[in-house]
């Protein structure tokens, strides 16, 4: 970690998943609200910052009875360690108390600190759990929507790089020219199958593993075929590698697809590519002809757009 602190050190506390942006770099730190929850421990060693902006999403965590339940815990494990600290909301204003506007801003941010520089283009940030799509020419119209509703305008997929267990996006495989069922138990998750299919690297695989094992191929290989209900002897490796390539392209046909959509609506050919995908996505969309940019910063796109936001708006009381 540098000790050269941004004066607007930005945060984005997800539910797995906690970024900091300092200003010339950003830190990943593995945070699962659901099990524990070392928010504290995870900023103090940023306490000489002096001012702070702050996005979130972990809100949702099932460790929480409601979005404002979880919305005040993070609020006030943050302000234990920076008091100053202000809050970005769905409103598009800083908040220095817990609100209901605070839950899931963490797109708006990235969307805010764009929408000016690329005014025609859609902003895809595929994540390690979810993929949002947001046009960035109707930025003004997304004020205030929240993710049901990003939901059911196609905004927001619920899949990711890392996190998205195998059984929801497949139903079935073909195992040696036998059409087989995929068992709807956790067995196995995207990040396996990216391994296995080497698109990822063992360092890339920050999430939790099903079994609790570790991320060696081998140990993907056998996720994988519980899948199936099987030992990798009894599919063999190659039918491991069936399973994972069967979910990659579903993968990339979903998201592909909702972008496609998306830009359709808007008139839009030009694609930002961000998130800890952003290098695989660039390519998908490239092949189906769309213009492609990877800004700087592109895996912590919110905790970068929330400083840059604070930055300008540093005039604006937040409420």
């Amino acid at each position: 970690m540098k000790q050269n602190i941004h004066p607007i050190l930005g945060i984005d506390i997800g539910g797995a998943n906690l970024k900091v942006f300092t200003g010339d770099v950003v830190d990943l730190h593995y945070c699962p609200l659901w099990r524990e929850s070392p928010i504290q421990e995870i900023l103090r060693p940023y306490i000489p910052a002096q001012k702070v902006a702050v996005v979130m999403s972990g809100e949702l965590a099932d460790s929480f009875s409601s979005k404002m339940e979880g919305i005040s815990f993070i609020v006030s494990e943050v302000l234990s360690v920076f008091p100053h600290a202000q809050f970005y909301g769905i409103d598009g204003a800083f908040h220095k108390k817990p609100c209901i506007e605070l839950a899931a801003a963490n797109w708006l941010a990235a969307c805010d600190a764009f929408c000016e520089e690329f005014p025609s283009a859609v902003l895809v940030d595929f994540g390690s759990t979810t993929t949002d799509i947001i046009p960035l020419k109707n930025a003004h119209e997304l004020t205030g929507y929240t993710d049901l509703k990003r939901l059911q305008d196609g905004y927001l997929l619920y899949l990711g790089l890392l996190r998205t267990p195998i059984a929801t996006l497949i139903s079935e495989v073909i195992l040696d020219g036998v059409s087989t069922a995929i068992s709807t138990e956790f067995f196995s998750n995207a990040a396996d199958a990216h391994l296995i299919m080497d698109t990822i690297t063992p360092d890339l695989y920050t999430c939790e593993r099903a079994d609790g094992g570790d991320t060696s191929y081998e140990s993907c290989v056998r996720r994988m075929s519980r899948v199936v209900c099987a030992d990798p002897d009894e599919i063999g490796e190659n039918g491991a590698r069936q399973i994972a390539k069967t979910f990659i392209e579903r993968q990339k046909e979903i998201i592909v697809s909702g972008v496609e959509r998306i830009c359709a609506q808007t008139q839009a050919s030009e694609v930002i590519c961000a998130g800890i995908g952003a290098k695989m996505l660039s390519l998908w969309l490239t092949e189906r002809g769309f213009v492609c940019h990877i800004p700087e910063y592109a895996d912590a796109l919110p905790a970068y757009g929330v400083s840059l936001l604070a930055k300008h708006g540093e005039d604006a009381p937040a409420r």
